[in-house]
């Protein structure tokens, strides 16, 4: 039997942390990847960060709109959720970790 009384309380849980955004905070604009796979993130203020630094980032306020969650011992990026799809990490564009200047 599948209790759906906290379903929407289920993305906030699988959040470790949500940082509050400073006013200055980056968007998140396109996922770098490798292989499929994330490895960083494109931001609107035009840097380029591996995914740690994304992490490092957004938990100093410098990131707004993205929460962290942790598999399998790793921290990484997740979008908060707000009603809007558009704004989602998996809806964004990608680029190709070789084209990706990751600082």
């Amino acid at each position: 039997m599948v209790n759906n009384q906290n379903a929407s309380a289920l993305p906030l849980m699988a959040m470790k942390e949500i940082p509050e955004p400073r006013n200055d905070a980056a968007n998140i604009t396109a996922l770098v990847k490798d292989s499929g796979k994330v490895v960083g993130y494109q931001l609107s203020n035009g840097q380029t960060v591996d995914k740690d630094e994304g992490v490092a980032l957004a938990k100093q306020g410098g990131i707004q709109g993205v929460g962290i969650s942790e598999r399998y011992g790793n921290e990484y990026l997740k979008s908060v959720p707000d009603g809007t799809e558009s704004n989602n990490l998996s809806n964004l564009p990608s680029v190709s970790s070789s084209t990706a200047d990751l600082h």
